[in-house]
């Protein structure tokens, strides 16, 4: 009977004590930032449209890196402007025999053929941003972002609830259907005259005085729309400039947005979340390869687009610090 008690408690000791092993070291792993999976060490590639110095891409690149941390997965950025340098760049991920491939399809003529390669290699692709609509005949197994054409749709509502007659959407990156589709998404809902303005994205002077040559030239303007975080802050010194009273509004969030949103400086900002789209890629890609998991159901996982004011602006200022949001 002894014999059968201590053996009972050595069993019981032995299964709670593995337990609790089990939980401290998954903890340990989670606080060091390693993998808390015992799958293989899969390597996913992802290669964007970003230009240099854009913040949105650096908020992107840090969910997919946590988020590869945790899965066990080497991961691979890259990335190219220029649509013919950003195929190149998934030909070489392509030639490196990638476990999962993400891709934006900012310039989706230009990426079309590369991707069915990687698709046909028997790589799977997700992806991310902009492409909603290319995204599926090319193969890709689901894409994360946001609608550009509602989110454009819910900055022009806004403009009316704001009073706004007359707006400008400053166009950083010609040539990307994502931007386009965005102001023709205000225009299709705004009450008032919208016009687009194209400018130099990789030259902040030169889209500052844009704008202040357009607010200059135009005192009815009321409200300029750019398409990305550091642009914002670019109109504020333009509106400054020219003397002008219109209302400054931005797509994406980054600290100088969070401090102009809390301040007045800005109206209004329309979050698509590139934390959780780059985190979401990866995650999804694991699921895929662990599990043949998919999720959408043929439809793209939408990330936004949510507008953020003040109101909200104090609560999220902690996590653009941190650069989540």
């Amino acid at each position: 009977m002894l014999a059968a008690v201590l053996g009972a408690s050595l069993v019981g000791c032995s299964s709670t004590g593995g337990k609790r092993a089990a939980d401290a070291r998954k903890a340990q792993a989670e606080a060091a930032g390693k993998a808390t999976v015992s799958t293989p060490r899969w390597t996913f590639a992802m290669v964007t449209h970003s230009g240099d110095g854009d913040t949105f891409w650096d908020i992107v690149q840090k969910g997919a890196q946590e988020a590869a941390e945790k899965d066990n997965i080497n991961f691979l950025y890259s990335k190219n402007d220029e649509g013919q340098q950003q195929a190149q760049l998934v030909q070489a991920a392509i030639d490196k025999k990638v476990d999962g491939l993400i891709v934006t399809l900012a310039k989706p003529d230009a990426m079309k053929d590369v991707v069915k390669k990687a698709v046909a290699a028997g790589i799977p692709v997700i992806t991310i941003n902009s492409g909603s609509a290319q995204s599926k005949e090319y193969g890709a197994l689901t894409h994360i972002g946001q609608d550009e054409t509602i989110a454009g749709e819910a900055v022009g509502e806004e403009l009316n609830e704001r009073g706004r007659k007359k707006a400008v959407c400053v166009l950083h990156e010609q040539g990307n259907v994502g931007h386009e589709q965005r102001c023709a998404g205000t225009r299709k809902t705004f009450d008032g005259e919208l016009q687009n303005l194209y400018v130099d994205g990789t030259n902040m002077p030169d889209v500052q005085a844009s704008i202040e040559a357009k607010l200059q030239t135009d005192r009815a303007i009321d409200a300029v729309v750019t398409l990305g975080a550091p642009f914002a802050d670019t109109a504020v010194r333009a509106k400054a400039s020219a003397r002008s009273k219109a209302e400054i509004d931005t797509f994406d969030l980054n600290p100088k947005v969070a401090a102009g949103l809390k301040d007045g400086t800005l109206g209004f900002a329309v979050d698509q979340q590139p934390y959780l789209q780059g985190y979401e890629a990866v995650d999804l890609l694991w699921l895929y390869r662990y599990n043949a998991d998919v999720l959408g159901g043929g439809r793209p996982v939408l990330t936004g687009p949510q507008i953020i004011t003040e109101d909200q602006a104090a609560q999220l200022e902690d996590y653009t610090r941190r650069g989540t949001r």
